[in-house]
């Protein structure tokens, strides 16, 4: 075990994949941002996986690239149901940016810092869609973004 140091969380940018509408961001172990080839694989991911999704209500949500200690991660999370997060997790224990692979349900799903970014975007599905549900303000949630040392 070693001690808990801050990780730099960055938004990258607002994806649309098809009618899907996506926040990518970026955790880092080391420096400002994932490597390049993490990010482009998390876009290939998400664009691949939501493809796949059968139904949804809102057609929003999250990726998440992380470029850990030992492992590189990609998770893309996405709203339906009114109040639920659906979670698809990829990863590669090789620490390969450019080849990962859906985790098994014996693999951890989440961890400390993966949980700051989807603690963050529940708080802000709370503000925008559902303290509003006359009037959902999918735009105020898609622009409220995460960029901080966490």
């Amino acid at each position: 075990m070693q001690p808990y140091e801050a990780r730099a969380f960055r938004f990258i940018e607002l994806l649309s994949l098809g009618d899907w509408r996506m926040k990518l961001y970026g955790i880092a172990w080391s420096g400002e941002r994932p490597r390049p080839e993490l990010l482009e694989t998390a876009r290939k991911i998400a664009a691949e996986q939501l493809a796949q999704e059968k139904s949804n209500d809102y057609r929003v949500g999250f990726i998440g690239a992380h470029d850990g200690r030992n492992a590189c991660f990609v998770f893309v999370d996405f709203w339906g149901n009114e109040n639920e997060l659906f979670h698809r997790v990829f990863l590669s224990r090789r620490n390969d940016p450019t080849q990962l692979s859906a985790a098994n349900t014996s693999d951890s799903s989440v961890c400390v810092w993966d949980l700051r970014l989807q603690s963050f975007e529940r708080e802000a599905w709370i503000k925008h869609v559902l303290r509003n549900p006359n009037r959902p303000d999918f735009e105020g949630y898609l622009g409220e973004r995460l960029s901080e040392n966490a």
